[in-house]
C-alpha cells in the first residue's frame, strides 16, 4: 500500500564513478532528499496521532529504504554516504514543522513532486544501467506516495 509490490533491483554499479556519487548525494541528504523526507514524515506522524499519522510513519519507512539504497550505491561509486550534499551538511532546518493538516499535505505533495522530477533528471544524466533501474524503482514508490497525499488532501479539504 505504501510501496509498489515490484521487487527492488540489486544494488550494483557498472564501475566506480565519483561524479555519479556526488549527484546521488542530492537525493540522499539535501533539502529535497530521502533523509529529509524520512525526518519530515516521522515528525508529522508524531504530531498527527491518528490514521494519517500511521500512514506517514509507513511512508517514512519506505523513504528509509530509499535512503539505504542510495547510501549503498554512493559507497559502491567510491564516496562515503555522509549526510551532506555539495559539502553542505544535512540540517533539521530542512524539515518543515508546520502542524496544519492541509498545509502538511500540500508540503508533502510538493516534496514528492519535486523528488520525482529530480530522479527523472538524474536518470537522464547518469549513464549506468544499474543506477537507472534503482532510480526508476524509487520513482514508482514516490508516485504512490504522491497519490496517497493527493487523495488525503482531497478527503480533508
Amino acid at each position: 500500500m505504501y510501496k509498489s509490490n515490484l521487487p527492488y533491483p540489486d544494488i550494483k554499479v557498472e564501475k566506480e564513478n565519483i561524479e555519479y556519487a556526488k549527484l546521488l548525494m542530492y537525493p540522499y541528504a539535501s533539502m529535497i532528499s530521502e533523509d529529509t523526507a524520512t525526518h519530515l514524515y516521522m515528525y508529522q506522524s508524531f504530531i498527527l496521532d491518528n490514521n494519517i499519522g500511521r500512514i506517514l510513519e509507513n511512508i517514512a519507512i519506505v523513504e528509509m529504504h530509499h535512503l539505504e539504497m542510495l547510501a549503498k550505491t554512493i559507497n559502491l561509486l567510491g564516496l562515503k554516504p555522509e549526510y551532506k550534499s555539495n559539502d553542505i551538511p544535512w540540517t533539521s532546518n530542512y524539515v518543515n514543522y508546520n502542524t496544519n493538516l492541509k498545509d502538511i499535505l500540500k508540503i508533502n505533495i510538493e516534496a514528492e513532486t519535486l523528488a520525482i522530477k529530480n530522479y527523472q533528471n538524474l536518470i537522464k544524466v547518469i549513464n549506468d544501467k544499474y543506477i537507472k533501474k534503482m532510480l526508476e524503482r524509487i520513482i514508482v514508490d514516490e508516485e504512490i506516495h504522491l497519490k496517497i497525499f493527493n487523495d488525503l488532501y482531497k478527503e480533508n479539504r
